[in-house]
């Protein structure tokens, strides 16, 4: 494993500075499991954001759930507001093939249909196998297929990533 010459918490300023341009007095924050529960947790207390923010999970709704089963945190979906009507934010660390974007929208539809759905992320890769796209990225990098980019938390609430080689 080695470290990404990029800065998580610059990039999570400029993150907190795109959330800001897209949230709606109703906008509520939903993060994915896990990265994007961390990012969407420190954004909601940074911004001042009534209530909680929410956490999905998109274990359950993944076409590859056969081979991994719960391993993305398939519990730990918690909506602590209506989605009937709502503008959700949903925010993740990065953005590859889209797949656990779709997953996480199928998810989020089984407690309701928001009004809308918006998507932040920390960091875009590029290589789409569906039509998602982010409404705002802090960063577009390249990375080739065989690297996993990895959103680390510290205890103190600071970010890193790191990068992982499959074999």
């Amino acid at each position: 494993m080695s470290t990404l010459s990029l800065d998580a918490e610059a990039l999570y300023a400029e993150l907190l500075a795109g959330v800001r341009s897209l949230l709606q007095p109703d906008t509520v924050l939903v993060g994915i499991w896990s990265g994007g529960a961390w990012l969407a947790e420190r954004l909601h207390a940074e911004l001042s954001r009534p209530g909680e923010p929410g956490v999905i999970s998109s274990a359950l709704h993944r076409d590859d759930y056969g081979q991994r089963g719960l391993a993305g945190g398939g519990d730990a979906t918690r909506l602590p507001f209506a989605i009937d009507g709502t503008r959700i934010l949903l925010i993740d660390d990065v953005l590859y093939t889209g797949r656990t974007i779709r997953a996480a929208i199928n998810e989020l539809y089984d407690f309701g249909r928001p009004r809308a759905v918006d998507l932040a992320v920390l960091v875009d890769r590029g290589g789409r196998e569906l039509p998602i796209q982010a409404s705002f990225a802090a960063a577009k990098v390249a990375l080739p297929a065989a690297h996993r980019l990895r959103l680390a938390r510290a205890d103190g609430g600071r970010f890193a990533f790191s990068v992982e080689t499959s074999a």
